[in-house]
């Protein structure tokens, strides 16, 4: 199913490469319809438990930036105690970008917004429980569990953290109904990775200049959604809400309208 993106002009800072927008029409089962052999829609859909698709995802308006002008949708991905996949100990919901464009030469822009709500927000007496617990959101890697590049939260404070190659390198407070905007900065060939952000409505402004990382991908290491580290505890159901989720290359679009604006 062709997304919004190439449904309307475009007029934008840089060229989109690949995009995970949802229009008014999508819903969340159609991403059923992905398989190795029907490699179809905007994502591959496997990582995840043993429940059905709608008690992992959703889609809806009501689950946007409401910034984002290039989503009509946008997705809640959600963890519980039954999303361990292939027998793990770790609770796992996850998209990668369906495609066969190259996302990993030169410098790309990552995009994303997210954000968590109070009466669905992570569990933090998990993590004081816990205090190895960890959730790895939104990650890219080459060579599991390695990533190069992610968010975290959790351990023993409620701080969204943005690291490279294992080290922190930017951190904030987690406010629930705050929309959190991303771009990660990715040269593949300095084998660096920056970091633009800012909140609500906000223009990106770049926080972390370029450091050194691990940067390599097949274009299939992208991972959209949550990894929960609970050391086979029961850490109960969490949401978090997704849009403007897009990779382009050339100048950066800071408006968190999007490409499609």
């Amino acid at each position: 199913m062709k997304s919004v993106l190439f449904l309307i002009p475009l007029v934008h800072a840089g060229e989109v490469v690949w995009d995970g927008f949802f229009n008014s029409s999508f819903t969340a089962d159609q991403l059923d319809k992905w398989s190795w052999s029907n490699p179809v829609g905007p994502y591959q859909w496997y990582i995840h438990g043993s429940e059905a698709t709608a008690n992992y995802l959703e889609v809806s308006a009501d689950f946007k930036n409401p910034a984002d002008e290039s989503d009509e949708k946008g997705i809640r991905i959600s963890i519980d105690d039954t999303s361990s996949w292939n027998g793990q100990t770790m609770m796992r919901s996850e998209l990668i970008p369906q495609t066969d464009a190259d996302l990993g030469s030169g410098t790309l822009f990552y995009h994303f917004s997210l954000q968590s709500r109070r009466k669905t927000r992570p569990l933090r007496p998990l993590s004081i429980k816990l205090p190895s617990s960890r959730y790895f959101i939104l990650s890219y890697s080459y060579t599991f569990p390695s990533h190069f590049t992610e968010l975290k939260y959790g351990g023993d404070e409620e701080t969204l953290r943005w690291l490279a190659d294992g080290k922190t390198q930017w951190s904030t407070d987690l406010v629930a109904g705050t929309w959190y905007n991303f771009a990660y900065e990715i040269d593949f060939s300095a084998k660096t990775v920056g970091l633009w952000t800012s909140t609500g409505a906000e223009a990106l402004k770049k926080v972390v200049e370029p450091v050194s990382a691990a940067t390599q991908t097949d274009s299939k290491d992208w991972h959209v959604g949550e990894l929960r580290l609970d050391n086979g505890q029961k850490g109960g159901k969490e949401d978090w809400f997704w849009s403007g989720v897009y990779i382009e290359k050339g100048e950066i679009t800071t408006a968190i309208a999007g490409p499609a604006a």
